[in-house]
C-alpha cells in the first residue's frame, strides 16, 4: 500500500503579522526618544528693513511704551489699571477720527506683554491699523 500518494503537501507560508507588529514598535519607540528641536533655543536674528515714507499722513495715535511698562498715548501718560484703561484713552485720544492708526513706539528693552497690551486695546477700540515705530539700521 502506498500512502504517500494521499498525503496533500502544504506550500510554506510567511506569516508576516509578527513582522509588522515588531516594525510598528521601533517606530514607536523612535517616534518617542527622538529629540525635537526647542524654540527657547533659537537664535534669532530679526532683519532689518529701509521703506519708503508715505506721502500722505493718515490720523495717527502715537503710543508709547517704555522699558517699565509705562505707556503714553499721544504724549499723555496712561495709569495702566488693565487693557480696559488703555481702550478708554485710545478712544479719547481718537476722537472723532474714523479709523486712525495706532503706532506703537516701544522700547527696545519693553516687556512683549506690555505690547501686546497696546495691541489688545486697540482692537478692543475698534481700530485694526497698528504699526510700529523703528529705526533705520546703522549705515556702515
Amino acid at each position: 500500500m502506498n500512502f504517500k500518494r494521499h498525503i496533500r503537501r502544504d506550500d510554506p507560508e510567511i506569516n508576516l503579522i509578527p513582522l509588522i507588529d515588531v516594525l510598528l514598535v521601533i517606530l514607536i519607540f523612535l517616534m518617542v526618544t527622538t529629540t525635537y528641536a526647542r524654540f527657547s533655543e533659537l537664535q534669532i536674528n530679526l532683519p532689518e528693513a529701509k521703506g519708503d515714507s508715505t506721502k500722505e499722513m493718515p490720523a495717527q495715535i502715537t503710543v508709547n511704551v517704555d522699558e517699565r511698562g509705562s505707556y503714553a498715548v499721544n504724549a499723555t501718560g496712561v495709569a495702566y489699571a488693565g487693557v480696559d484703561s488703555l481702550v478708554h484713552a485710545l478712544k479719547t485720544a481718537a476722537g472723532e477720527q474714523a479709523d486712525p492708526v495706532i503706532v506703537i513706539s516701544a522700547d527696545a528693552r519693553a516687556t512683549h506683554q506690555s505690547v501686546i497690551r497696546v495691541m489688545d486695546a486697540a482692537r478692543r477700540a475698534g481700530y485694526p491699523r497698528v504699526t510700529f515705530v523703528t529705526q533705520s539700521p546703522v549705515q556702515e
